[in-house]
């Protein structure tokens, strides 16, 4: 039997290859070997957690964290190696941006074993952020890339990956398959929306979280005044992210909304589900967003999911307190049709395919 081995670092990525995992379980053609480099620790990552989520426990927890990039790639890529040399996989599989993801690249490309990117060819254009550096290089050094967009498939050709000894393949994005595996669960297992005596359609759904917006006070200050409008016309709900909540308190700032703490999966989707619409500046919340039919405001200068802003399902306000107010009034006003296939169907089943056809 042939053998994989996954690497991942952070939540989402665990949910992500939970999708691949299942089918991988349901064919019995391929032993996977999990592994957790511990890049964001989760307190909610428990036994509770792989249970509930139908994942698999990892193997290997490296418990590699709180580092800088370079220390911490470092170390994850002489950690990955050792289990490499000892599991001997003839693939590694990789998903999208964070330094567990080409920490284990590396590792793999070192060692001649052949990797499989997931959420290849999103291109940000923004040098700065640290995970337009790690897809880039992981994009490179990967023997199957399999893209979300064909908007992923264009930027890898126009880097010239037609010329490359790899393959590049759109399967579509693998976070929609787990969306809707997840959601079913999610309406039975989370009681978020009474708890918080929220009503449908009646409050807006933020997260801020982002180095390039929480490293900035300007910035920090004015996307909450644009939080503020809107909170003036309809509630708004964050759950807060450590590093945001630090500079915060630190800085002893104050906004008129309403802070929660940091809420699991199934409470994100449930108030996805139930929300108005999003204002973010993740990458992932973008998409989720899409697939609970809700609009989104995009707290950044540029997306790598340019599909949902070229289609009118999301704008991009950046850190203007007056485009954010104007987007939320814009969004009350339209009516959107949220059937349009951007992000593929049956994503798994294709990824799994495609790994199976290069092993």
């Amino acid at each position: 039997m042939k053998k994989i081995v996954t690497i991942v670092g952070a939540r989402p990525q665990f949910i992500k290859a939970a999708v691949l995992s299942r089918i991988i379980a349901q064919n019995n053609e391929i032993e996977e070997v999990l592994v957790h480099t511990g890049q964001h620790f989760d307190a909610n990552m428990s036994a509770v957690f792989f249970d509930e989520m139908q994942i698999p426990e990892p193997i290997y927890n490296l418990g590699i964290n709180t580092m800088n990039h370079g220390a911490m790639t470092g170390l994850m890529l002489q950690k990955i190696e050792e289990i490499l040399d000892k599991e001997k996989p003839e693939l590694v599989v990789v998903y999208g941006d964070t330094n567990s993801t080409l920490a284990g690249a590396l590792a793999a490309k070192k060692m001649n074993i052949k990797i499989a990117h997931v959420e290849a060819g999103l291109r940000s254009f923004n040098m700065e952020m640290p995970e337009e550096i790690n897809r880039i290089l992981t994009d490179r050094i990967s023997d199957l890339l399999c893209c979300p967009t064909k908007n992923a498939i264009k930027n890898l050709k126009q880097e010239g990956f037609d010329y490359f000894n790899c393959k590049v393949i759109q399967t579509g994005d693998i976070m929609k398959d787990a969306v809707k595996f997840y959601s079913v669960i999610a309406s039975e297992k989370s009681s978020i929306i009474t708890d918080l005596n929220l009503e449908q359609n009646k409050f807006v759904l933020a997260t801020i979280h982002r180095q390039e917006n929480t490293n900035s006070l300007e910035k920090l200050k004015t996307i909450f005044k644009g939080l503020e409008g809107i909170n003036k016309k309809m509630k708004v709900i964050m759950p807060i992210h450590p590093r945001t909540k630090a500079i915060l308190e630190k800085n002893n700032l104050k906004f008129n909304i309403t802070f929660i703490q940091p809420v699991g999966y199934f409470d994100m989707l449930q108030l996805l589900k139930y929300c108005n619409l999003v204002v973010t500046d993740s990458g992932g919340l973008q998409k989720e967003a899409f697939y609970n039919k809700k609009a989104c405001i995009i707290a950044r200068q540029e997306t790598e999911w340019i599909e949902l802003v070229e289609n009118n399902f999301a704008v991009i306000c950046g850190a203007n307190s007056g485009k954010i107010e104007n987007a939320f009034e814009r969004f009350q006003n339209v009516d959107l049709n949220f059937d349009k296939p951007l992000f593929g169907n049956n994503v798994g089943d294709k990824i799994y395919n495609e790994i199976l056809s290069i092993l």
